[in-house]
């Protein structure tokens, strides 16, 4: 009964791994900017309808004021 030993071979990513790896990269940094950009949108939206309710507001306060 003999065993037979493998070479090892050489350690390392093969090609095709680094170029997955790399697309696996690329791909999560653009979704990263797509989620980061949607919640910065979100977040300017709710920011700019604040302030038009606040300007509303300031003038009515300002019409009402006047009136009385």
């Amino acid at each position: 009964m003999t065993k037979e030993v493998e070479k090892h071979r050489s350690g390392g990513l093969r090609v095709v791994d680094g170029v997955a790896l790399v697309a696996v990269g690329v791909v999560g940094v653009l979704v990263a900017f797509w989620v980061l950009g949607s919640v910065a949108g979100l977040v300017w939206s709710v920011v700019k309808l604040a302030l038009l309710v606040a300007l509303v507001a300031g003038v009515l306060w300002l019409l009402f004021r006047r009136r009385s």
